[in-house]
């Protein structure tokens, strides 16, 4: 067995015989793996690996690429190019097209170009990366701008976002930081009419559960169609008042529509699902599916009929579960760049102490209310705000009902921003909140649309 320390001195000595026995072709491939991964950096001229770029077997390859890529030797460029046009296996060709990238030479643009009709998209992913390079270049422009409606939506959005428009942005206040006049606001209005007045990025945190399709009396559309296209017009604000990278949350569930008679059948909608590709569409990142778990007896009985016959195809299951589903808004900036944005004070004031549940199924109970008749519990509301915000953070929810999420903003020290249509849930939400003792250094204040169109034109001015 070959050592690290073996290797080390053989590349001091320039021992060429070394290498050319450790990385023979004949050698299984056990050994040839593991030589190759503790190479490390090779000087330039020295290439001992490049007999393995036509193995057998794909991963002595891949490993022998990386090996070779280390040494940025532009003599190489012809080498990989060729490999990479005659490579069968995807992820081989996808180090390949690193391996030219790293070299950063003009003259591999056309190279790159034939890569970019590759059958795997990883592997076109990987040459946009390298051409994006010379963005600024004439010929690798004229190869990445089309790819602006190639058919795979992660090429699509590479190259959308390469090319936007970010200098037009207007400045905008640091990354933790949040408009102090929105901060602990509760408003009476037209959730569509309210947004229209929120400013762009303004908020860390949106989680919400929007109103059930026809399912209350405050909920009623002429259609399935229309209510899903409000909950997208809705959402499209949303993102637009999400900061970069920033997480949506949204509680939902299949609802049942009851039938007209014993004649007709009950239809049920499974929004959440219908939703899903609405959101990706609006510029949403599906991160995770979390199902929250109710006590058995908390669901509504649907087992009745069936419970007696027990003939097939008339069972119906009792829901226990509601989805809450994970988004983070669009971005080429890792999670870590966001947390990198807090101070150490912040970071450390906000971690997740004590048991938290490392799977996405939660247990909790429901709540229920004497006023609002759809309401989630304080508990879930205060773990997503634990989990997807630091302190001090914005947290928005534009269904707001009994202001829930505004008192879990205030227990876990973030502040609230909450719009309520109805006025009977906004004046318990006053209420619920203004009760509550909750410190902060931001008062909860309550307005009606026409107060928060004076507090705007106050801070417009």
């Amino acid at each position: 067995m070959v050592t690290r320390d073996q290797i080390e001195q053989a590349k001091r000595r320039r021992d060429l015989t070394f290498f050319q026995s450790a990385l023979d072709a004949r050698n299984s491939v056990r050994t040839l793996l593991q030589v190759l991964e503790q190479l490390g950096r090779l000087p330039s001229d020295f290439d001992p690996t490049l007999p393995l770029l036509e193995h057998p077997h794909a991963e002595v390859r891949l490993a022998a690429v990386k090996g070779l890529s280390r040494l940025e030797n532009r003599s190489l460029l012809p080498v990989f190019a060729e490999r990479a046009q005659k490579e069968s296996n995807t992820h081989v060709r996808r180090e390949l097209v690193s391996a030219i990238g790293r070299l950063r030479l003009p003259e591999a643009i056309p190279l790159i170009g034939e890569l970019l009709s590759d059958p795997d998209p990883k592997v076109v992913l990987q040459a946009v990366r390298a051409l994006l390079c010379f963005r600024d270049h004439p010929q690798a422009q004229n190869l990445l701008l089309p790819l602006a409606e190639h058919p795979n939506e992660l090429v699509r959005s590479a190259v959308q976002r390469a090319f936007s428009q970010t200098g037009e942005r207007r400045e905008r206040e640091p990354h933790p930081a949040s408009l102090d006049w929105l901060k602990n606001l509760t408003v009476c209005a037209d959730v569509l009419q309210m947004l229209a007045h929120v400013p762009s990025e303004s908020v860390h945190l949106t989680f919400t559960s929007p109103p059930y399709y026809n399912a209350r009396d405050y909920t009623l559309y002429r259609s399935y169609e229309e209510y899903l296209d409000f909950l997208v017009r809705v959402f499209r604000e949303v993102h637009r008042i999400t900061k970069d990278g920033r997480f949506f949350v949204l509680n939902t569930s299949p609802v049942l529509v009851p039938r007209m008679s014993r004649q007709h059948a009950s239809r049920r909608y499974a929004i959440p699902f219908d939703i899903h590709p609405r959101l990706i569409e609006i510029g949403f990142e599906f991160v995770d599916d979390i199902i929250w778990v109710k006590p058995p007896g908390s669901a509504k009985n649907r087992n009745g009929g069936f419970f007696q016959h027990r003939k097939p195809l008339a069972y119906k299951a009792n829901s226990v579960v509601e989805y809450v589903m994970v988004y983070r808004k669009a971005t080429d900036k890792l999670i870590d760049w966001n947390i990198r944005q807090y101070d150490p004070q912040t970071i450390e004031a906000s971690r997740v102490v004590g048991d938290y549940e490392p799977t996405n199924v939660w247990e909790i109970a429901p709540a229920s209310d004497p006023v609002h008749p759809a309401v989630f519990p304080l508990e879930l509301a205060t773990r997503v705000i634990q989990l997807y915000s630091y302190k001090g953070d914005l947290v928005f929810d534009p269904f707001a009902g009994r202001g829930t999420v505004g008192q879990a903003a205030l227990l876990t020290e973030r502040y609230f921003l909450l719009c309520e249509k109805e006025p009977a849930y906004f004046e318990y939400a006053r209420e619920r909140i203004s009760s509550g003792n909750l410190l902060s250094d931001f008062t909860p204040r309550f307005m009606y649309y026409e107060e928060f169109i004076y507090l705007i034109q106050k801070h417009n001015k």
